[in-house]
């Protein structure tokens, strides 16, 4: 009896001991740190014109038969456990916020010669729900400021007329890798971290993916001041060789001044691991009473642009050229002898290192 009392005690005493061993807690995941990224990047751009303003105006690379600078994007980030941040700088012509060329097509130097890209914290509420706010670049279009994450070099006319940056409060709800939703509210005017009056913007995203490779997103901003955009960008790896894009987007400006239509097909083919080929094809229309500022398109115009381009990669850098042609239903451009054309073409050299 006294043994058998015995061998109980032992085996409760293993168990119970067992038992408070598993109960140990989970020692907390190590401090990831700062992931640091970014990019640097130089072109020369040749206009046929020979133009020494900038004949094709749209964002950036505006400086024509010169070896120019882009800029030097540098960024950290760091997630742990739950939370989130993001910061970003530019410096640079590239950089630049909403400053225009002057009469020259050149920037001033001296004026925004920096640009805060991003500045926002996230966290994880649950394992589906997360929340972001501060300034951050823009949900909507298919192209962004960084040339590191665009193929072409140069910018699409819906890139330059639509935002490029958002300040305000975002709700990620993530159902599955294959389908989420986002809602958020921001500040009334784009591209500014200070409302101008109030945050009134309402912002919207719907992101599905039907099948593996194909990513499509339908975006909406909409506000009193900032006008109404509604935006479908979407990409589909159909081969290992073969990418399609294609980004389509509708834009009514505050107080019924205009807007603008447009639609751009980036079609894509790897030629090997480290030459792809590309052709950008864009319509873009201007609404009637629209003023486009920044790239000179008349109300009622309207604009078909051309745009191959090549990206040959060497590592982390890769090599740029392209050919751009324009055609605009007026005379928007200038010919080499200054007389308004409805055409105008560039050739451009670009090497961007990325990191």
């Amino acid at each position: 009896m006294k043994t058998t009392f015995l061998l109980l005690s032992l085996l409760i005493t293993g168990l119970t001991a067992r038992s408070q061993d598993t109960t140990k807690t989970t020692p907390a995941p190590a401090d990831p740190g700062l992931t640091i990224f970014g990019s640097v990047d130089t072109y020369y751009k040749y206009d046929f014109a020979g133009k020494k303003n900038a004949n094709i105006a749209t964002s950036f690379a505006n400086e024509p038969n010169s070896i120019s600078i882009g800029m030097v994007d540098l960024g950290v980030k760091k997630k742990y456990n739950k939370a989130l941040f993001v910061g970003e700088l530019s410096f640079g012509p590239r950089g630049q916020s909403q400053s225009l060329p002057n009469a020259a097509g050149l920037y001033d130097e001296a004026v925004n010669s920096f640009h805060i890209q991003n500045l926002y914290v996230g966290y994880d509420l649950t394992d589906k729900l997360n929340v972001t706010a501060g300034y951050m670049a823009t949900f909507v279009g298919y192209e962004v400021i960084s040339p590191a994450g665009n193929f072409n070099y140069s910018t699409s006319y819906l890139f330059t007329n639509g935002p490029f940056q958002n300040a305000g409060i975002k709700f990620t709800y993530t159902v599955s890798d294959k389908f989420s939703v986002m809602a958020g509210l921001f500040n009334d005017t784009w591209n500014y971290y200070q409302s101008s009056r109030d945050v009134s913007t309402f912002g919207a995203q719907i992101f599905v993916s039907p099948v593996k490779g194909w990513n499509a997103y339908l975006n909406l901003l909409t506000g009193y001041a900032s006008g109404t955009e509604v935006d479908l960008t979407t990409s589909y790896q159909i081969t290992n060789m073969f990418k399609l894009g294609l980004n389509a987007a509708s834009f009514s400006a505050p107080n019924s001044s205009g807007g603008f239509t447009g639609v751009a097909l980036y079609p894509q083919v790897a030629v090997s691991s480290a030459v792809t080929l590309g052709l950008r094809g864009e319509y873009f229309k201007s609404k009637s009473a629209s003023v486009n500022t920044y790239s000179r398109i008349a109300p009622d115009d309207n604009v078909k642009a051309f745009t191959l381009t090549a990206n040959v990669k060497a590592g982390p850098l890769t090599f740029i050229p392209e050919v751009r042609l324009d055609k605009a239903g007026k005379d928007t451009f200038v010919k080499s002898n200054g007389n308004p054309s409805k055409s105008a073409g560039q050739f451009l050299f670009a090497a961007v290192y990325a990191f």
